[in-house]
């Protein structure tokens, strides 16, 4: 294994592989070099004994029995909703449960956005979101208006503030983005479209493993995520919401627990977060996000980010030397992702020739096509960077596409 700069704060990467099962697969006969963690990250054994500890022993319903298992379950959910909101530095009232990042934006679109909405309103994004963050909001019969990044795939932001217009009711922005890596000055936008009244949502689908996010520092309304992109089961993830803004949306989904009474002749609510959550809930979800972030905060975000950092310090000239290989994504500030195209090879095609040699990147548009767009191409292959990789991955990487180019070239 190539070595990365030693600082006093460098990871034990042997101990923390070993915290991760999967990564001891073999694929196609090879070692696994797992890089394709934006997508979804692996579980470490903490969330993984988290969760069948919850099945063996708390599985109940929560909040509607007066039973022991009942109580067991409920204490585990709600003692997950403590430590989620003690993780963006929150009200637990201003965490609302839900099935992740995508989930999250419909709920703000629907029951914040669209009872505000008057013909011809805007919602102000960047041309680097993820279609769940443009989607939601055409859905709730906005106007998306998206501002340009520049060929390193920075926000242009003298021309984001140009876009600003009595139409536009809510300025939403992906906080690192999943195919350039991009991590946006959010907390100067969020500032800017304050001073002109704006309410801001920023996407943290991509953030929260590896940047610290304080929803009070930043001052922002709105900020989404989903556990799956921080090392937690897939199917949950959270909104953070101040509470005068939840308190002030209806309802978006009606059911079992969102209520206060119930009559034929009409309902109530119950107090938030609850009346945002109909239905039997994931419990065993909020148990292992939970579990999550206890483990990272264990390691500490900060060391994580700074080893994150030297890995992709490391990765960047090496994938960058590879023959007829075009790197799609160089902003000054990024996080560790890597999209690149190859000369006379299809990303799909190279997806498939690094699956061969063990190598796990993810091939396509990554949902954003508008981005594709912007930049010509059809799709990207993207390798992105988690707490568990290595230069050992990175080698394996480099060495695959050096297979790729021999191929197309």
């Amino acid at each position: 294994m190539s070595a990365l700069p030693a600082t006093a704060a460098a990871l034990d990467l042997a101990r923390i592989r070993a915290d991760f099962p999967i990564l001891s697969e073999k694929v196609r006969g090879k070692r696994l070099a797992y890089l394709d963690n934006a997508a979804t990250t692996q579980k470490p054994e903490a969330v993984l004994r988290a969760l069948d500890g919850y099945y063996r022993h708390r599985n109940a319903n929560v909040h509607r029995a007066v039973h022991d298992l009942a109580e067991r379950a409920t204490q585990a959910y709600e003692g997950a909703r403590d430590t989620i909101a003690r993780w963006f530095n929150a009200q637990r009232e201003e965490i609302v449960f839900t099935r992740g990042t995508t989930e999250a934006i419909n709920l703000v679109a629907r029951s914040y956005l669209q009872p505000r909405l008057q013909p011809g309103d805007e919602v102000l994004l960047t041309g680097m979101e993820h279609h769940s963050n443009i989607v939601p909001w055409q859905l709730a019969g906005a106007t998306t208006v998206a501002a340009p990044v520049n060929d390193a795939g920075e926000l242009i932001v003298e021309e984001w503030r140009k876009l600003f217009s009595p139409r536009t009711k809510l300025v939403s922005v992906v906080h690192c983005s999943n195919s350039l890596g991009t991590i946006n000055p959010v907390a100067d936008m969020i500032r800017e479209a304050h001073a002109r009244g704006v309410p801001v949502l920023v996407d943290g689908a991509q953030a929260i493993a590896h940047l610290p996010v304080d929803v009070k520092a930043l001052d922002v309304d709105f900020y989404v995520c989903s556990a799956h992109k921080v090392y937690g089961p897939t199917g949950f993830g959270a909104l953070y919401a101040r509470r005068e803004h939840l308190e002030a949306m209806p309802p978006w989904q009606g059911g079992g627990d969102m209520i206060r009474t119930v009559a034929f002749e009409g309902s109530t609510w119950n107090e938030v977060p609850y009346k945002f959550e109909a239905g039997t809930p994931d419990m065993s979800g909020a148990v292992g996000f939970a579990a999550a972030l206890d483990y990272l905060r264990g390691i500490g975000l900060e060391r994580i980010h700074a080893h994150e950092q030297a890995l992709l310090d490391y990765a960047t000239p090496c994938v960058a030397a590879v023959p007829g290989l075009r790197l799609i994504g160089t902003a000054k500030n990024k996080g560790g992702v890597l999209s690149f195209t190859m000369d006379g090879a299809h990303p799909h095609d190279i997806g498939a020739i690094l699956d061969q040699e063990g190598v796990a990147i993810r091939t396509g548009h990554h949902c954003t096509m508008p981005l594709m767009q912007r930049y010509g191409v059809p799709a990207t292959a993207r390798a992105s960077l988690a707490l568990y990789n290595s230069t050992d991955d990175i080698d394996q990487l480099v060495a695959a596409l050096h297979k790729v180019h021999r191929l197309f070239a």
